[in-house]
């Protein structure tokens, strides 16, 4: 059955895949976006069809419509985007989470949360399930993104409870694919990029931090799944691989695949880098119809490099 779907963030890396999957599904989907780390050529292609609609808005501004769900995922999600502005990640977090449960509130919408695994911060729990709290730094150069998830998390919960809202939340564990921009400072984009221009490739710390690698079909898959689940469970939800790797061996691994003369160079870790990432995921298993990831990294890397060579 056709529904009217919002997707804010909808021309960024995760909210135009999205877009493109719902609008093949036969849905009438409102793609929200300001641009502030999405852009329109990621949705360029959508606007040939005549169930899709395109809008230049900022949620942390209240925005109107008649819809049926809305997929909230404004907010810039690579470190470097969201510290260039600190306030702003927070204010959209946070403003864009009261500004969408409100239109949810009017038109009895059902509403999914992009959350994060940052909520996490660096874990002492490994792996990461739903029920541990995180060991976040509230002041961090982090903190305006982890901290304006898990207000947003709080907020999603509480409209639950006072207005008996369906919602849904999602924590999205490292994502990637085509529709990345290139230039975003995710690690994945970072040793694409380099390798493909035989540049040195940086490594923050030794190397032996572990990051777990969704390619976005998968999480795209969850997503709508999570969406659909019963209308008693709102989740928090881990979507992620389970599979673990070394940044090391992700450098590795990328200069093999795109035959790089590139050399691994190491630099200072960030502040509150987390040395592991890895989520459980069978709470989503037993909850969104036996959901798991199926793209293995090397043949997301290779889908993903071939996504760069054609945009770089």
């Amino acid at each position: 059955m056709s529904k009217k779907i919002l997707v804010t963030g909808g021309a960024g890396f995760l909210g135009s895949n999205l877009c493109e999957r719902l609008i093949h599904e036969g849905h009438d989907v409102i793609c929200l976006d300001n641009y502030f780390t999405g852009s329109k050529s990621n949705i360029s292609h959508l606007l040939k069809y005549p169930n899709f609609e395109l809008v230049r808005h900022d949620i942390t501004l209240p925005f109107l419509a008649e819809v049926d769900e809305i997929y909230n995922l404004a907010c810039p999600a690579s470190p470097p985007h969201y510290q260039y502005n600190p306030i702003k990640t927070i204010k959209t977090s946070v403003l864009g989470a009261i500004n969408t449960l409100g239109l949810a509130k009017r038109v009895n919408a059902k509403i999914l949360q992009a959350s994060t695994s940052e909520v996490y911060g660096d874990p002492e729990v490994h792996p990461q399930k739903e029920s541990y709290w995180g060991n976040v730094n509230p002041i961090g150069t982090r903190s305006c993104y982890d901290e304006g998830k898990r207000c947003a998390e709080s907020l999603f919960v509480n409209y639950q409870k006072e207005h008996n809202l369906r919602i849904k939340i999602i924590r999205i564990f490292n994502t990637y694919g085509p529709g990345m921009n290139p230039y975003d400072g995710r690690v994945v984009s970072n040793f694409i990029v380099q390798a493909l221009k035989n540049n040195d490739i940086t490594i923050y710390g030794d190397g032996k931090q572990t990051r777990s690698f969704q390619y976005v079909d998968d999480l795209i898959e969850a997503m709508i799944r999570m969406m659909d689940s019963r209308d008693d469970f709102f989740g928090p939800v881990n979507t992620g691989n389970p599979d673990e790797f070394t940044i090391l061996e992700l450098a590795q691994m990328v200069i093999k695949l795109t035959k790089s003369k590139s050399k691994l160079v190491f630099q200072d870790l960030p502040q509150d880098d987390p040395m592991q990432r890895k989520p459980d995921i069978s709470l989503a298993m037993k909850e969104l119809n036996n959901w798991q990831p199926k793209i293995k990294l090397e043949e997301g890397l290779l889908k993903t490099i071939a996504y760069f060579k054609s945009v770089i």
